[in-house]
């Protein structure tokens, strides 16, 4: 079921809809009840701007530490209570494979979007996707490749996805930056609709990533956001051949 945003209520003290309506503690109480369903979280998010509101502020925050605690500890480590981009496209970012359009980031490739019921991230992964000399401060967690097989000529397809630590003070956004790498002029996040780097043009994959990926080195390309979210696609090696895969450092 598919329901429209509606922003025009937005719960002031004369608004109609607040006369019996539940408070924000109950609110909290029933969806921490339902395991912080996101279905749950997204319906509610469409019912007015103060349900949005408070979506975004505090159900898709507390659904990302569910999800995936160890992370958002780490990510909130320095002391920051949000995380850059939103929660919500964070949220997002933790369900949501973003697949390819025709005549998108990924040229031809052509696969719909489509939610995941879990996705394993890792920060030792991570480190495969940074530029050796960015390893050393720089954190990234990226997830296990979404395979999407026999896609004709492009072979079997890995789409993969990620979130910098504090992106604004990386290395990779000084490099990115200090190199003029210029954003993709028409294609945006598909999680926070921020502009995009693309790290091919850049030339800042590192051997490690194909390595990482089980994937065919020059089949490899990834976009960072200027909120630190990363997406990509690479053509995955046989599984005879991705088993003997060696790491690059």
């Amino acid at each position: 079921m598919i329901i429209a945003k509606q922003y025009r209520c937005v719960h002031s003290a004369t608004c109609h809809c607040t006369k019996g309506h539940i408070s924000e503690e109950v609110l909290f109480l029933m969806v921490q009840h339902l395991n912080w369903n996101p279905n749950v979280i997204a319906t509610l998010s469409c019912v007015c701007k103060w349900f949005d509101d408070l979506a975004k502020r505090l159900l898709w925050k507390e659904f990302c530490r569910g999800r995936a605690p160890k992370m958002m500890s780490d990510l909130q480590s320095s002391g920051s209570h949000s995380v850059d981009g939103s929660w919500r496209a964070l949220g997002k970012l933790l369900i949501y494979c973003s697949g390819s359009s025709k005549g998108g980031l990924f040229n031809d490739v052509q696969i719909p979007g489509h939610f995941v019921h879990r996705t394993r991230f890792s920060r030792t992964s991570g480190r495969s996707f940074l530029p050796p000399q960015c390893r050393t401060d720089d954190i990234l967690y990226v997830s296990d490749p979404c395979e999407h097989l026999d896609q004709g000529e492009d072979g079997d397809l890995g789409f993969f996805r990620g979130i910098f630590k504090s992106f604004s003070i990386s290395k990779v956004r000084k490099l990115l930056i200090k190199k003029g790498t210029p954003f993709h002029p028409t294609e945006v996040c598909p999680y926070c609709k921020a502009k995009l780097w693309s790290m091919l043009q850049a030339k800042m994959i590192p051997q490690s990533a194909s390595c990482r990926l089980g994937a065919y080195e020059d089949s490899i390309e990834y976009y960072v956001c200027l909120n630190g979210h990363m997406l990509g696609v690479c053509t995955l090696l046989p599984l005879s051949d991705s088993e003997g895969a060696t790491e690059f450092q």
